[in-house]
């Protein structure tokens, strides 16, 4: 097991000296006692920041969701918070999993690893819920090697989450990729996280597959409901907001 540094339950260090990731991790298992959530994020940045925009009052918190997201964690250090009192106290019937972007200094093959042993926690800890795996998104405004070794990661991702149950992956970035092959800044504004605009883009086929699965309908149907381009979803109820970032 300790070839893999992915894979092995770490801590962040705390090199800024404010205790902050250790005080965010205290405050989720905190909010583990007093909520019950249908839905359950757990990630990075990618995740973390959905909760500022207002997709996440508008459409994720109407579903009973809850948040398990550290900007800059990599599976090493999302796999040390579920170990530690995370998944306590909480049933939620569907986990999102997003993470491995930060992940820089591990190869495609560890990283997938560490994936998917995020994804094998969650199903041990977690048996009676759904879980959908996002595959990575693109990033860098043109092409460049972080973007091959995601696309290496999301196509073993892909054959490895075929071998567990009640795991879907779902690719939701395809339409942040112009006719060019770049990214627009209106999507990214750093070329890695998304804009108000990138985030509709993004999660509203998410949320479309989450109010399916909450219903009650057959969650096989996932792939099918995520690979669809455009959503019939109305848009948010502040547009003005794009232009936010």
């Amino acid at each position: 097991m300790g070839s893999n540094p992915a894979i092995v339950p770490t801590p962040v260090e705390d090199v800024q000296g404010d205790g902050r990731w250790l005080s965010m991790h205290q405050h989720f298992v905190s909010q583990a006692h007093d909520l019950e959530p249908d839905v359950v994020l757990v990630g990075d940045s990618m995740l973390a920041n959905l909760q500022i925009t207002e997709l996440w009052e508008n459409w994720f918190a109407p579903l009973h969701s809850m948040n398990l997201s550290v900007g800059g964690d990599q599976t090493q250090h999302v796999l040390w918070r579920l170990h530690n009192g995370e998944l306590e106290c909480i049933q939620p019937k569907v986990i999102v999993v997003m993470v491995g972007t930060n992940n820089h200094s591990h190869s495609a093959e560890q990283v997938a690893e560490g994936i998917m042993e995020v994804c094998k926690l969650l199903n041990e800890k977690q048996p009676q819920a759904d879980i959908v795996l996002l595959a990575l998104l693109p990033r860098g405004e043109k092409e460049n090697p972080i973007r091959e070794k995601h696309r290496k990661i999301n196509e073993i991702l892909g054959e490895e989450s075929k071998k567990i149950e009640r795991i879907q992956m779902v690719d939701l970035g395809r339409d942040l990729l112009q006719a060019d092959g770049t990214i627009s800044h209106r999507d990214m504004f750093d070329y890695l996280h998304l804009t108000h605009r990138g985030y509709r883009r993004v999660f509203q086929p998410l949320h479309d597959l989450l109010t399916q699965m909450l219903h009650g309908d057959d969650s096989h149907l996932v792939n099918e409901i995520a690979a669809a381009t455009h959503s019939t979803l109305p848009s948010p109820s502040d547009p003005a907001s794009v232009a936010a970032e």
